[in-house]
C-alpha cells in the first residue's frame, strides 16, 4: 500500500527541475527567489499558507523549538515555520521525489539551515522518543490506514507537554467520497477518519485535545475559486498538476462537490502531549 501511495505523488520526472523551468518561464531568478515566489506549489494542502499559519498559532513555536513536520511534501509548511518563528524543521515523507524537491527549494530561498527532508514511514518514525517540541502533519492520514501507530509514534517522539497540530481532510455524513481527488484516484489508498474516529485516537495515542476546528466552508470557497481560476485559464505558472498529472482539473471540481455535498470536512486539532 505505500508504493501505491507513493506512486499516486511521484509525478513525472525531476520535480525540482520542472518547477525549475515554470519559474523560468515566468520570468523568476532562481538565485533570488522567496517563499512567497514557490506559494501556488509549495503548500500542498487546501488553503495553503494561511492553513499552515493558522495550526501554527497553537504549536507554542518559539526560535528554539525542534519541529517535526510528518508527511512533508514539498516542504512549504516546514519553510513556513522556519522563516515565520525560526525554529528548526524536520521533515519526513513516503516519496522520494518530494524529499529531493523540498531540499532544493529550500536551498533556492535561503532556508537550508532551517530545515531538513528526509524518505520515511509515519507510522514508524527513526527518532528517538522525546525529541520534538512540536509536530504537525497536514493533510496526510487521509492515506493511511493505521492512524492509530502514526500519532502514537508522534506521540512517542515529542517531549512532555509538547503540542501536536493536525489538519487533515475527514469523511463527512454525506455520503461516499466522489474519485479521483488530489490524495487518490480511486478508493483503495483512502483512508478517511470521521470527527468521532479522530477523537478516539488522538485521546487513544496519549494526547490532550485543547482545540477542534472545522474550517470546510472556507475550504469549499478556496477550491471554488481554484476551479473557477483554471476554467477561465488564469492558473499560476506553478499547479499542483505538475505533480499529479491531467486529471487535476476532475480532482478540483470533485473537491469542490465533496465539500459543497458534505462528503468531506476539513478539521484541525491542536493537542498536548
Amino acid at each position: 500500500m505505500a508504493d501505491e501511495v507513493a506512486t499516486h505523488y511521484s509525478g513525472r520526472g525531476d520535480l525540482a527541475e520542472a518547477i525549475a523551468g515554470k519559474l523560468r518561464e515566468a520570468g523568476k531568478d532562481i538565485g533570488a527567489l522567496t517563499t512567497a515566489d514557490l506559494g501556488s506549489i509549495d503548500e500542498f494542502h487546501i488553503r495553503g499558507r494561511k492553513a499552515t499559519l493558522e495550526l501554527a498559532e497553537g504549536l507554542n513555536l518559539t526560535a528554539g523549538s525542534r519541529v517535526l513536520d510528518l508527511g512533508s511534501g514539498l516542504g512549504g509548511p516546514a519553510r513556513t515555520l522556519a522563516e515565520t518563528y525560526r525554529c528548526r524543521v524536520s521533515g519526513i515523507d513516503l516519496t522520494p521525489a518530494f524529499c529531493e524537491a523540498a531540499t532544493a527549494l529550500s536551498r533556492w530561498v535561503g532556508l537550508s539551515d532551517r530545515v531538513d527532508f528526509q524518505v520515511g514511514d509515519a507510522t514508524h518514525l527513526p527518532f528517538a522518543d522525546g525529541q520534538y517540541d512540536a509536530a504537525m502533519t497536514i493533510h496526510v492520514a487521509m492515506n493511511i490506514a493505521a492512524k492509530d501507530r502514526m500519532y502514537a509514534e508522534a506521540r512517542r517522539v515529542l517531549k512532555p507537554g509538547g503540542r501536536f497540530g493536525v489538519y487533515d481532510v475527514l469523511q463527512g455524513e454525506g455520503g461516499d467520497v466522489l474519485y479521483p481527488t488530489p490524495w487518490a484516484r480511486e478508493p483503495s489508498i483512502s483512508h478517511l477518519a470521521t470527527p468521532d474516529d479522530m477523537r478516539t485516537l488522538l485521546s487513544g495515542a496519549g494526547f490532550k485535545i485543547l482545540s477542534a476546528t472545522d474550517t470546510s466552508e472556507e475550504s469549499e470557497r478556496w477550491f471554488a475559486a481554484m476551479a473557477e481560476r483554471m476554467k477561465q485559464g488564469s492558473s499560476p505558472p506553478l499547479t499542483f498538476r505538475m505533480f499529479l498529472g491531467d486529471d487535476f482539473p476532475e480532482m478540483t471540481r470533485n473537491q469542490v462537490r465533496n465539500l459543497q455535498e458534505r462528503r468531506i470536512r476539513t478539521v484541525s486539532y491542536i493537542c498536548e502531549a
